[in-house]
């Protein structure tokens, strides 16, 4: 954690002790990721602040249609687009880990790595009607080492921290400034290893898919799909953990 989160969450725990905390609103978390939910440790922090968990459209829609009070709807992690009429009615908040106008789009992390970045942004935006397009509320800055799943739950929990500086300070969203580099969402196939290049750009293009619900970094063997992950390089060397399976009827 940095000296400026450190200094947000002083903050934010000295605000929520004193007896004029307004409270008495409700926040909607959607994410379609598990690590959010097993890092979120705000519920009695902010009394009078509830949480309601989202995990699909479907629920998504319901408990916008039935609950009274909403202050915020923090999309985390989110697969799907937002209909114009829950934005328009809400004050939806993403969280993008480039900093925009850099890197709208999609697969940030994996387009990051390949473009060879070692740290990155986190930025929570206001959504609207176009991709990653919103006005900024704020930024954190991110190391992208390790695997693809510890650098998910390090986003989850800077994300967590944010949303505590956001409900204690309010803040006003700024636009974007700059110019727009826009990131393109990768495909399952194109998590076949690449045939050329040096083992430090390997051991990263494993890493970067190296997590849960992603299409891990493979080879086609005749019959059979080699799926590598916790990959580490020494020296000359990359050490992988393979699974083997029969290759899929789609996949031929």
């Amino acid at each position: 954690m940095t000296d400026q989160d450190m200094t947000h969450r002083k903050n934010a725990e000295e605000h929520a002790s004193r007896s004029d905390w307004s409270g008495s609103e409700v926040c909607v978390l959607a994410s379609s990721k598990p690590w959010h939910r097993e890092v979120f440790d705000l519920e009695g922090r902010l009394p009078g602040v509830t949480w309601v968990w989202v995990a699909s459209p479907d629920e998504l829609d319901r408990v916008l249609s039935r609950q009274q009070g909403v202050r915020y709807v923090f999309f985390l992690h989110w697969h799907w687009r937002v209909a114009d009429s829950v934005w328009q009615r809400f004050e939806c908040v993403c969280f993008h880990m480039t900093d925009v106008p850099f890197g709208r789009g999609g697969s940030p992390l994996q387009n990051l790595i390949l473009r060879g970045c070692k740290d990155t942004v986190m930025t929570a935006l206001q959504m609207d009607a176009g991709m990653d397009t919103g006005p900024v509320y704020a930024k954190r800055p991110m190391s992208l080492a390790g695997r693809a799943e510890e650098i998910y739950r390090r986003a989850a929990q800077l994300s967590v921290e944010m949303i505590e500086w956001m409900m204690i300070n309010r803040p006003a969203p700024v636009p974007q400034q700059g110019t727009p580099v826009e990131f393109k969402r990768r495909t399952p196939d194109q998590s076949e290893l690449p045939s050329h290049g040096q083992l430090a750009d390997l051991q990263d293009f494993i890493r970067m898919l190296d997590a849960p619900t992603y299409p891990k970094a493979f080879l086609i063997h005749g019959d059979f799909v080699l799926e590598f992950e916790e990959a580490s390089l020494t020296g000359d060397d990359i050490a992988a953990r393979v699974r083997i399976r029969k290759r899929r009827d789609m996949e031929k």
